[in-house]
């Protein structure tokens, strides 16, 4: 037995679950590799593991240039490195295969001293300490080291997932552990001590913790046809990202729609909230009134530091419609007009700055209300929001509540241009693939120009044509990417066009995804730039209430 403890608290073992997970698809086994891994691996190695698989686990040391430089340093011949990465598609699977084994057995290595020892290094040591590591773990072991130093597991396991599994140790829904976990801090005995049964529940009422939003289900025809308007609530659904304020005097948090923290992008928008409330609203992009496209808004996402003239050109806004607590009140049990009566009030009184309240719309009938939601793309908004007067504040998606109608995607006929080969399963095939519009050259001539890039819209069968049509058709190759002959057409799905310096063509789409291969449509008479630049949805004006 304690031989078998020693082997589940190694590195070995987490690299063992990081490989399954690979290829497990199904979410239950993916569930069960989780609760199983959870219940038998001692504290606080599960706990490092579960700061892995939900972003917890930040490093900010120079991983690349140390692989780089072991790299060098043992020898590797930078022309096969280059090569192998390119035929295997991944830099840390990469890295295993090349390393050299060891020569003779070495000590075995514990997640818990990965992680401990990354907390404390010195970034100019990190080399060496790498490699040392390396030496210690077999060809696994070592991608799955390299896998949590780049933070990019690509496991098909999310942060709520791995929540979840953890919750099921207690038999305990995961909304319950959400609503502690920002309380919490890697390595998470406290957590794993109550679902135990051996602890107190962790105590999060003095800190600023995330609530588990309520999400919507879209808009069918069905819903339409029997759907009481009077029994509805109509907002705007602007276009930006979902997000939630949490605040306690002297702390505020700003969560993203999966409770990830993204305050340090948003500074300007922490100081006003010396309150004691729990806000759900839109984080938009907006100048004098006006809301800025969402690709505004990506500007500004996933920054770690934010300039001056970043904080100036990109200016930040909350569009409160929805409280879930008010000093210290839990509203989600009370009906939504209730809410929104709350919210009312407290905005009137207390006004923080850089937000303000979206306001209702009041349709005299289902006529009308279709009216409004033909006039959204005109007008810059993403669609209508449709919810129930009566219903409280329900974390998930629960059915007949809320309903999101969103204005029908835009199309366009384009042709493929480059391929590459996708990560994780899709390693060994070109799945992700960018595609261009037809314009006038100088000369008069037609050229391809870039305007997006998707890799999902697809069947599995699908892929393996496009795939090997990819490979007979290649003109140049540029490591995993190939650039192909104009011959592929494909129907691309769009949510919205916008204007793109990144861009040879000068726009990109938003959420691109491929609708169907137009395998019966010469290139020649796919759509031209000109098309899409009709498209650019202008910015949308504020709306009064």
């Amino acid at each position: 037995m304690g031989a078998r403890i020693a082997y589940i608290g190694r590195m070995r073992a987490f690299a063992d679950l990081l490989d399954r997970l690979v290829y497990t698809p199904s979410r239950l086994g993916k569930l069960r590799l989780l609760v199983g891994y959870f219940r038998v691996t001692p504290d606080p190695d599960r706990g490092y593991a579960l700061a892995v698989l939900t972003d917890g686990l930040v490093t900010r040391l120079p991983v690349r240039r140390s692989i780089g430089l072991l790299l060098e340093q043992r020898r590797v011949d930078p022309d096969l490195f280059r090569l192998s990465r390119d035929y295997v598609g991944d830099t840390a699977e990469t890295v295993a295969l090349l390393w050299p084994e060891p020569f003779g057995p070495s000590p075995p290595l514990r997640l818990a001293t990965v992680a401990e020892g990354l907390a404390a290094i010195d970034p100019a040591a990190l080399a060496d300490r790498l490699g040392a590591w390396l030496d210690c773990l077999d060809v696994t072991g070592r991608w799955a080291l390299l896998k949590l130093l780049t933070g990019a597991l690509r496991v098909g396991v999310s942060a709520r997932l791995a929540k979840t599994a953890v919750a099921m140790l207690g038999d305990r829904e995961v909304d319950e552990v959400e609503e502690v976990w920002h309380g919490l801090a890697s390595p998470y005995v406290d957590l794993f001590r109550w679902l135990e049964g051996v602890g107190p529940k962790p105590d999060a009422s003095g800190a600023p913790i995330f609530r588990p939003l309520m999400l919507s289900h879209p808009l069918e025809e069905a819903d339409w046809a029997t759907l009481d308007l009077s029994q509805f609530v109509v907002e705007w659904k602007w276009d930006g990202i979902r997000v939630q304020i949490s605040a306690v005097p002297g702390s505020t948090r700003l969560y993203s729609r999966t409770g990830d923290d993204i305050g340090r992008s948003f500074p300007e928008l922490l100081g006003g909230f010396d309150v004691r409330a729990v806000l759900d609203g839109e984080l938009l992009v907006v100048r004098d009134g006006i809301v800025g496209p969402f690709n505004d808004l990506q500007q500004r996402l996933n920054r770690r530091a934010v300039s001056r003239p970043m904080l100036k050109t990109y200016p930040a806004h909350v569009r409160l419609y929805d409280a879930l607590a008010i000093e210290g009140e839990d509203l989600r049990g009370l009906p939504l007009v209730e809410r929104r009566r709350r919210l009312e009030a407290w905005y009137q009184a207390v006004r923080p700055p850089l937000t303000d309240l979206s306001p209702i719309i009041e349709p005299v009938d289902k006529a009308a209300l279709e009216a409004v939601w033909g006039q959204t793309r005109g007008d810059g908004i993403e669609g209508l929001m449709l919810k129930r007067r009566d219903g409280p504040y329900l974390a998930g998606r629960p059915k007949g509540h809320w309903y999101k109608w969103k204005r029908a995607a835009l199309t366009l006929d384009c042709v493929l241009m480059y391929a590459q080969r996708g990560s994780g399963k899709r390693s060994s095939y070109y799945s992700d693939f960018t595609f261009g519009l037809w314009r006038p050259a100088a000369n008069g001539a037609p050229e391809l120009v870039p305007v997006g890039k998707a890799y999902s819209g697809y069947t599995d069968a699908e892929l393996l044509v496009i795939d090997r049509w990819v490979r007979n058709h290649t003109l140049e190759r540029f490591g995993p990417v190939r650039r192909v002959e104009a011959g592929l057409v494909l129907e691309v799905a769009f949510d919205a066009a916008h204007r793109s310096p990144r861009h040879k063509s000068g726009v990109a789409m938003r959420f691109p995804r491929i609708a169907r291969v137009r395998w019966d449509k010469p290139a020649d008479e796919a759509d031209q730039l000109a098309a899409m630049l009709r498209l650019i949805d202008r910015p949308a004006t504020e709306i009064k209430s």
